[in-house]
This record gives C-alpha cells, structure tokens and sequence, in this order.
C-alpha cells in the first residue's frame, strides 16, 4: 500500500480552535497559530482549517488571518469556510493557500465549482461533504456546519463533483465525528467506487488502524482526523499529537 497522506483538520470558531462531537458539544481546545506551530514541527502533510460559523453567519473569509496563518504554516494549508464565489477563492489563494474547500456553496451552487476548476484548476479545488444517515438508512447530505439537511443523495453528488472536474472530496460522518470509533467506511466505499477524483476520509477516526481500515476496506486516498490530533486519554484532555513519520510507514507500507 502506498503511502497515505495523513492530515489534521482544525476546526475554528469566533477566533479559536474548537472540536465538536457529531457536530454539538463544542470544547475550546486552543489558538490557532500555536496549533500551525506545532504541526510545523511534527512535520505534518499538511493541514485543513474549516471555519464553521463563517456560512451560518454570512462572514466572509478572514483575508488577514489566513495571510497570518499561511506564513506561519510550513506545510500545504487548505482553507474552508464562508466561500461563495470564485473571486474570493482568487483573494484566498493570493495570501498563501494552497487550496480551498467549499461545502455550502458546492451544493447551492455546483456551477461556480466547474468555474473554479476551469479557472485556477482542479489541484487547487476541493469540495467537502457532511453526510449523516437518515431513520431509512439512506445517506444525506447536511450543509450549513450540519444544520441543513438538503436531502441530496452523497454518491450523486460526488459523480457530478467529479465531472466538473473537482480535484479532491472530504467525506465527513457526522454520526462518526469526534467519536474515535473508526470513520464510516461504508459511505466511503460507496463514492470511491463511483469517482476518480481523490476522496479523504473524515469524521471518527482514534488511532492510525482506523486510518489503515478506510484505507483498505474504503477505498479513501487519504485520511482526516481531528480529536485524533487533539485529545489525550479518556478524559480528552487537550495535547497537540501527531504520529511519526515511522509510525505512519509502518501503517501503511506494507
């Protein structure tokens, strides 16, 4: 098995640096910038920073901040949060991201997508996805950090990111999220098996086997975590982690 890239996502809120269960239960667990310094060292893939009241409160994004984030990170920094035309995304890029992620919008506005890709091309595109089970069974897609269900079949969806030329979908479980169970393999399998673009897991990861599982059993190309990266121990006390280079080798070169 090839190496996986392996990334933290940082979730803000109001400034700081939160994690969530399913989406509720929000902790503080630190600043930004302290947590970029960190990762530096730790020597990380790269990062992906979601602000996740930006949409729910009509905030665009925070230019001076992603410049002060993106100067401080050593590693390829994703931006998501608030995007809603293809000229910001051009603002965003300018002060030093490599890419954006766009969720909302991506499902209100699918062709603004395909604009985005046609203009600064698909390395520098990626679309997010919330996806929680309804009482059937069937898989839907929530916008709007979770609060929006739009009904919307996941898998179709992925199928039309991907001709529009999408470069990467974040597949996140809310059911999953913030429990360190292991991610949602199923839905991941469902999308893989219908795309070409790259798909990274996200939402319920604990230890690099869950990585290693949604990997193998799933089909991701990649893995995303967060209270993974964050939390220690069974009471969650906060402590920035990250596994070693060798740890991560060992899981999945085989």
């Amino acid at each position: 098995m090839a190496l996986i890239r392996v990334i933290p996502i940082l979730l803000l809120r109001n400034g700081g640096l939160v994690k969530s269960i399913k989406f509720a239960d929000y902790k503080y667990v630190g600043d930004p910038l302290n947590a970029v310094k960190i990762f530096n060292e730790k020597e990380v893939d790269e990062l992906i920073f979601l602000d996740i009241t930006a949409t729910l409160e009509g905030k665009k994004p925070n230019l001076v901040f992603l410049k002060e984030i993106a100067s401080e990170c050593f590693m390829p920094l994703t931006y998501g949060g608030g995007i809603k035309t293809a000229d910001e995304i051009k603002d965003i890029l300018k002060v030093g991201i490599e890419k954006v992620c766009i969720n909302s919008a991506a499902v209100e506005n699918p062709e603004m997508i395909k604009k985005s890709v046609d203009r600064y091309g698909s390395s520098s595109i990626c679309v997010s996805i919330d996806v929680k089970k309804n009482f059937l069974g069937k898989y839907e897609i929530y916008t709007h950090s979770g609060t929006k269900n739009t009904k919307y079949d996941p898998v179709s969806f992925a199928i039309e990111m991907d001709k529009a030329g999408v470069g990467e979908l974040i597949v996140n479980s809310i059911d999953a999220d913030g429990t360190m169970n292991g991610y949602n393999a199923e839905i991941i399998k469902k999308i893989t098996e219908k795309v070409n673009m790259q798909v990274v897991a996200a939402g319920g990861a604990g230890n690099l086997e869950h990585m290693f599982d949604v990997v193998k059993h799933g089909g991701a190309s990649a893995v995303a975590a967060g209270s993974m990266f964050v939390f220690h121990g069974k009471m969650r006390a906060v402590l920035i982690s990250y596994p070693s280079q060798d740890e991560i080798k060992n899981t999945f070169i085989s």
